[in-house]
């Protein structure tokens, strides 16, 4: 069995710590059994390990999360990118191309496709495993992972089984299915043991290469790739599952549960302080959750959630935290906090002087042994301050050492890379016409890719 885990989505529920490229999966808020700070990313990877799954898992992306995924998880995370987001039957159709296409796996190999951030124990992946058996046994063309319901929820979508029992597994015969009902239907739902749907779900991958076919959609994956933006954006649910009849549905009785608003995620943090800062006792239930410097103070407020990061300031009741989507809905912000596959960076100031003059200045850490791409910028020129640490930089093509005091100028045009001999932290300062990320271009992604003509 192969898992493709999808990582998506657009950070506006936990807003301000989350936006484009740091989806809440990517949040440091939870922790291990050993009290290190862990994402939700980090947990369910380290969970899959520790089931005996990891090695047969994938992570189905889009561009905006790759730096970020492979900061927490390591480079060697096997991703499978979108070239632009699509939503989940895309998705899905691209990791299947790949399996199919660049891994050759034979047809009746079972995809196991989930998302990338439940929070639940050990045990879900192993009710995880039984899916494939459970496929075979009942030659049902989706086998689905249902969770028992705990509370009449309308947060959640269900799938309301029939009595009909496979004989020799745990599956049910899918009925139906009833989309975020509200609180009294849900009641009557539970009363008829249906189950929510977590959105685990299994098929081999021969339907979804048929299914493919059928709608002229490439095998070939590089082929897809090109072609990918011509495919209709909507979800694997609406395209596929709701049109198939041959689903089985397997019951799990144990914990889960989606954080994805404030409420949900302060309720599974250990801490109810993050950061610094000052939050009263007579503050009941209330978190701070600060990733800046500065202190923040929360005296006397029952039940609510301060959150404070580069994108923002977020002050909230708890019950109230969910309105954050709709109430960010208008608004765009370029993302101030960003971690990369050689570290992080901070967004500390930006000034828009006139139509062709802006001027951004970020805290940038790359860490030992890391380099950012060799690459140049047309449209800005940069100014960097080494605060901390030693490290190797090249400019065109010719290398440096530089170290805390040193000053580097890197006019438009001119290509450059860092290479970190220890962590290193400098400041920089851009400054130019238009401060976007496709002004990146990059020539080679590896520090030895970069042609070094001359040593000095």
């Amino acid at each position: 069995m192969k898992i493709v885990l999808l990582s998506g989505g657009s950070g506006k529920r936990l807003w301000p710590l989350s936006n484009d490229s740091r989806s809440k999966q990517f949040l440091k808020v939870l922790e291990d059994k050993d009290g290190r700070s862990e994402s939700m990313v980090q947990r369910v990877w380290r969970q899959l390990q520790a089931a005996g799954l990891g090695n047969s898992a994938y992570l189905a992306t889009n561009r905006s999360q790759v730096e970020m995924l492979m900061s927490q998880l390591g480079s060697d995370a096997p991703l499978i990118v979108e070239p632009e987001r699509r939503d989940t039957f895309p998705a899905i159709a691209l990791a299947a191309a790949y399996m199919y296409d660049v891994e050759s796996l034979p047809l009746d190999t079972v995809i196991t496709v989930m998302p990338v951030d439940p929070y639940v124990d050990e045990a879900f992946f192993h009710k995880i495993k039984e899916l494939e058996q459970v496929l075979h046994a009942t030659e049902s063309n989706l086998a689905l992972m249902g969770v028992v319901p705990t509370v009449p929820s309308e947060k959640y979508g269900y799938i309301v089984p029939s009595e009909q029992r496979y004989a020799g597994t745990e599956g049910l015969k899918v009925n139906h299915f009833v989309e975020k009902p509200n609180r009294d239907q849900a009641a009557v739902l539970m009363e008829q043991k249906a189950l929510w749907n977590c959105g685990v779900f299994a098929f081999r991958l021969g339907y979804i290469i048929e299914l493919m076919v059928e709608k002229g959609i490439p095998l070939k994956y590089e082929e897809l790739l090109k072609n990918y933006k011509k495919l209709t954006k909507i979800s694997f649910d609406y395209e596929i599952v709701e049109k198939e009849t041959s689903i089985v549905v397997v019951p799990y009785d144990g914990y889960w549960k989606d954080l994805g608003t404030w409420n949900t995620l302060t309720e599974e943090m250990s801490r109810s302080q993050i950061g610094t800062g000052i939050v009263t006792e007579d503050s009941v239930n209330t978190h701070l959750i600060n990733e800046l410097d500065i202190p923040v103070t929360v005296i006397g407020i029952n039940d609510a959630v301060v959150a404070v990061s580069p994108d923002g300031i977020l002050v909230t009741s708890k019950a109230e935290s969910p309105r954050i989507k709709e109430v960010m809905n208008t608004i765009e912000q370029r993302p101030m906090y960003e971690e990369r596959r050689w570290g992080r960076y901070r967004v500390i100031d930006y000034v828009k002087y006139t139509e062709d003059n802006e001027v951004l200045t970020k805290r940038i850490l790359v860490r030992a042994g890391k380099n950012i791409s060799y690459q140049l910028h047309y449209k800005r020129s940069e100014v960097w301050t080494i605060v901390s640490g030693v490290a190797d930089i090249v400019i065109n093509d010719k290398l440096y050492q530089v170290k805390p005091g040193d000053v580097v100028r890197i006019p438009d045009g001119t290509r450059h890379s860092i290479r970190a001999i220890t962590d290193v932290e400098f400041i920089e300062v851009q400054s130019g016409s238009e401060l976007v990320e496709e002004d990146n271009i990059r020539i080679c992604l590896e520090w030895k890719d970069i042609p070094l003509h001359q040593f000095i």
